[in-house]
């Protein structure tokens, strides 16, 4: 099998290439290695986890927020083992990998398992249900190609950049790089100057690492937070990855009462502590201002600068303004979904679909990783152990011919 080439036919085509498509290929192969031929990933960088590599890189981040068991081997401990000769960079207090460490693990796993082959360069752009004797998905790619599979996985990650209400209402031009969401940040390429402001909006963990990337480099960032700054180790609490709490989880039968359950343990924005311990300390220095409990109400690009008025009736001037505010997923408008969803109608909730155990749209043989998932995975869906608990029910359905 090469890299270059483009088969007619799929028995599966999984769209993405990051961590968690990294994971269910490994499982996949686990149970079932002669899959490999007839499987591709689509990803335009065509290699794995080039997004994945970048967000790290483009934020200066130095270690994941995920303890070492969590990566995309089918073996648990296999990042420990790797990591025998570098214990230095497994970070208190939970052994979190180094980013070096875990992309190098990553390339480990690539190389051993000789995956690379297996990422297709191309954008898929359309996915067109088809159904004349046996339903397919046609795969429409950027360049005009296409190919017919039975069964596809959407692994695509985030959702679309969300930016505050009140960016919406902005009268007048401003250049564009002077407001841009924290996602398409680039400390290195970003020409950051001393002495320049920076007006950082959020309070995840993003935030805090494009405000100590900016203090790294001699300018001044100020972080506007809309409540107190929220401390967790975790995204989530460790509970959601076994039956403490997803017991009760997978037993709720309403599935907006689920999706509140999701908004109530991830619970917004959040740093750890070290990183909270890090802002604290350049806020002594005088190399970011915290502003907490306040917001955003109006902004106004006037002679070469922001001014901007908060809700606590401050007000604020800055030469840039970047918004690490997350971003939004909403199934039915993501464009790959929108055929799909016509032939495949599916129960939504706040932008999440219903899926069936399998992570399948109901009565399809279309499979959904990551956030999208989170109504049947839960919290913890977006992150690397979301990426597992997701294989635990796709593999199954992909490699026992009777739940398929």
């Amino acid at each position: 099998m090469t890299a270059s080439s483009l088969p007619k036919h799929l028995d599966l085509a999984i769209v993405g290439s990051g961590p968690q498509a990294l994971t269910l290929v490994t499982h996949l192969f686990q149970k079932r290695a002669k899959l490999r031929h007839r499987l591709r990933v689509f990803d335009a960088s065509g290699t794995w986890l080039r997004r994945w590599q970048w967000q790290m890189q483009a934020q200066e981040i130095e270690h994941l927020r995920s303890p070492a068991v969590h990566h995309p081997h089918p073996n648990p401990y296999a990042l420990r083992g790797f990591a025998e000769n570098r214990p230095q960079e497994l970070f208190p207090p939970y052994d979190l990998p180094g980013t070096n460490l875990f992309n190098d693990f990553c390339g480990e796993v690539i190389q051993r398992w000789n995956l690379a082959p297996c990422v297709y360069p191309g954008q898929v752009c359309r996915i067109i249900p088809v159904q004349p004797r046996r339903p397919r998905f046609q795969l429409v790619l950027q360049d005009g190609q296409s190919c017919l599979a039975r069964r596809v996985v959407l692994a695509t990650g985030g959702g679309v950049p969300r930016f505050p209400d009140w960016v919406q209402s902005l009268q007048g031009g401003y250049p564009p790089d002077r407001l841009v969401h924290g996602t398409r940040v680039d400390l290195s390429q970003a020409n950051v100057q001393p002495g320049e402001r920076i007006l950082i909006v959020g309070g995840g963990l993003s935030s805090g690492h494009l405000a100590l990337g900016v203090a790294r480099r001699g300018a001044i960032a100020t972080l506007l937070i809309r409540r107190s700054l929220q401390e967790k180790l975790f995204d989530a609490d460790p509970g959601w990855l076994g039956p403490k709490y997803l017991k009760s989880f997978q037993a709720e039968l309403d599935e907006f009462s689920r999706w509140q359950q999701i908004q109530d343990a991830r619970n917004g924005g959040s740093m750890t502590p070290e990183v909270a311990f890090q802002l604290r300390r350049a806020a002594r220095r005088g190399q970011v201002l915290l502003n907490e409990y306040c917001q955003i109400v109006h902004a106004q690009w006037q002679e070469k600068q922001w001014l901007v008025k908060c809700s606590d009736g401050s007000h604020l001037q800055a030469d840039r303004i970047w918004c690490a505010t997350g971003t939004t997923l909403d199934i039915s408008q993501n464009p790959l979904m929108a055929d799909v969803l016509a032939t495949y109608p599916t129960k939504i909730i706040q932008g999440l679909p219903v899926l069936d155990t399998h992570l399948r749209l109901p009565g399809s043989q279309l499979f959904l990783m990551g956030g999208y998932a989170a109504l049947q995975v839960g919290p913890v869906a977006p992150n690397l152990a979301g990426g597992r608990l997701a294989c635990d029910r796709i593999v199954p359905a992909i490699v026992k011919p009777s739940i398929a």
